[in-house]
């Protein structure tokens, strides 16, 4: 038994996913950050009262379970590629039984690099968040509304695909069928880094059902998608951050109030926050009480960043009408999906509908990684 040449494409793609795996995607997957981060959390997991907050030692086990999920990942697709490449040469150099081992080693590695280079891929912050999903039915009446159903049911069945939890937080239906909108909260490991793939415009093109003529329509219906933000904004204040001015107390006075310098004001270099307070019996309880206030501050500035940044988000919106659609699906007179930032496409219409979205979401995770370029319009051929 030999070769017959199909070890030198199959070493080929081996060896170009690897070197991808390894400095991918504008180096994302940075194994060896990851690794000290790892380092970093068993440490911070090892001193006392790490675990007497419980919220935030949950928040950061979430964090070290999905570092030592894709660091591992990595190890084994390396682990993997190497044996495979003893393997091959193994054979090459004439052992039969070693090119048998090769190609059944092959599909696991092709499964394995697959894996890995999703979870190098979705390493955005919220990445791993939950997902925030609404959908709405465009311009259009009856047939935007029964768009919007089928959008409905196509991202559900993707969800139910990965066994991820659905809820439905709102709901309107259509006045003759389909709905107005809806919004599911969807509870998964990386549920926002897949979903996210398909948040923009998605426009169809079928013959209507509800038109008695049988003519071609072409509907407008848009998904949202947003992750779900942990409503606690943890404040830390450090003492290189902070000018401390102590002061004698104003006022009308008497006996609640100090007359010796007791006051305090604090001002928080980063925010150019100014909090002050006077009102204690001591220095102490004033110093207590501005913390307080800081903190409170400080928490609002947070949620206004927050705010701004959704903002940014909020307009990129695009209006749910033609020309703005990230993705078409056409049902006659063809069947044809194809998402207009990447190029990628798929005859099979009624399987994607269907909720078979995994190869779209890795296009555009792909096409992300590589700078998000838009490749064409879809606007001559759809």
């Amino acid at each position: 038994m030999t070769l017959c040449g199909l070890s030198w494409p199959i070493i080929n793609l081996s060896s170009r996913k690897l070197k991808k795996l390894s400095k991918p995607y504008g180096g994302r997957f940075d194994v060896e950050r990851k690794k000290n981060r790892i380092k970093e959390i068993s440490e911070l997991e090892a001193l006392d009262g790490f675990w007497n907050d419980t919220q935030n030692a949950s928040k950061i086990q979430k964090e070290k379970s999905i570092l030592e999920s894709t660091v591992g990942g990595y190890t084994f697709v390396k682990n993997l590629s190497d044996d495979f490449e003893v393997l091959l040469e193994m054979g090459e150099a004439g052992d039969d039984a070693s090119v048998v081992e090769a190609l059944d080693l092959f599909p696991k590695l092709q499964t394995a690099l697959a894996e890995a280079e999703q979870k190098a891929l979705l390493s955005g912050e919220t990445d791993s968040n939950n997902a925030i999903v609404t959908i709405n039915a465009g311009a259009g009446g009856t047939e935007s509304c029964d768009w919007a159903g089928m959008l409905l049911r196509m991202i559900t069945r993707w969800c139910e695909s990965k066994k991820f939890k659905v809820t439905v937080t709102d709901f309107q239906y259509g006045d003759s069928a389909g709905i107005k909108s809806a919004t599911l909260m969807v509870q998964g490991n990386f549920a926002f880094g897949l979903l996210k793939s398909e948040s923009g415009v998605h426009r169809l093109v079928r013959i209507s059902p509800f038109d008695s003529n049988a003519r071609r329509h072409t509907s407008f219906s848009s998904i949202y998608v947003s992750p779900e933000i942990d409503d606690t904004i943890e404040i830390e204040v450090l003492d290189k951050d902070l000018r401390v001015d102590i002061y004698r107390s104003g006022g009308a006075g008497g006996q609640s109030v100090n007359t010796a310098d007791s006051a305090v004001r604090l001002t928080h270099y980063p925010t150019g926050i100014v909090v002050a307070c006077q009102n204690e019996r001591s220095q102490i309880q004033n110093r207590a009480m501005a913390m307080k206030i800081l903190k409170s501050r400080l928490y609002e500035y947070e949620l206004e960043k927050r705010r701004k940044e959704q903002e940014k988000i909020e307009a990129g919106k695009k209006d749910i009408a033609w020309g703005s659609q990230i993705r078409s699906y056409v049902l006659h007179p063809y069947k044809l999906v194809k998402d207009h930032r990447n190029g990628f496409h798929s005859s099979q219409a009624e399987t994607v509908l269907d909720g078979d979205l995994d190869d779209f979401m890795k296009a555009y995770l792909q096409w992300q990684s590589l700078g998000g370029v838009v490749q064409d319009t879809g606007m001559d051929d759809l």
